[in-house]
């Protein structure tokens, strides 16, 4: 079961296209580092599907990139402040894509103008694998040692008696 511990980045990006999989390639590694590697295909090819949309139909190609984790749903958001942009005709192909492989999406204006596009996955719990008992290791036979033939006693070397002892070492 994936952990709790809710998790937040942000990318600000100049959207170009060699920039688009140096995106996903971050992207990719905070979700792994979120130990999400079940959702670092269908992040990053929405992401790379919005970003090469940006990229063909915006004037402003400044966006900003928000991933929450929140233990059950991760949300990845990307913001513009093209106001030319129009979703429901610019990227209606790569809306459709998203919509397809996301567990939820949608687009909304913010107060300052610009429009966020987002999308939600799911975390699948990973596969349980049932418990087999495991005999011990070692096994009696091959850990046993031979028992010494000597007493300590008869290997230790006598102290010397007396207050000597300490005076003797210097």
């Amino acid at each position: 079961m994936k952990t709790a511990v809710p998790c937040y980045y942000h990318l600000d990006v100049e959207v170009s296209p060699e920039r688009v999989g140096q995106v996903s390639r971050i992207l990719a590694a905070h979700l792994r580092h979120w130990d999400l590697d079940n959702l670092v295909v269908p992040v990053c090819r929405g992401a790379e599907l919005l970003l090469r949309a940006i990229d063909q139909h915006a004037s402003d190609k400044h966006t900003s990139i928000e991933m929450w984790w929140n233990g059950q749903h991760l949300i990845t958001a990307f913001g513009d402040d093209d106001p030319e942009l129009r979703p429901d005709q610019d990227l209606r192909a790569a809306l459709v894509d998203i919509a397809a492989m996301s567990d939820g999406w949608g687009c909304c204006a913010a107060e300052t103008g610009s429009k966020i596009i987002w999308f939600s996955q799911r975390a699948r719990a990973g596969e349980r694998v049932p418990l087999v008992p495991l005999p011990p290791e070692p096994f009696l036979s091959t850990g046993l040692q031979e028992p010494r033939r000597h007493r300590v006693a008869v290997l230790a070397a006598p102290a010397p008696a007396g207050d000597d002892t300490l005076e003797g070492s210097r």
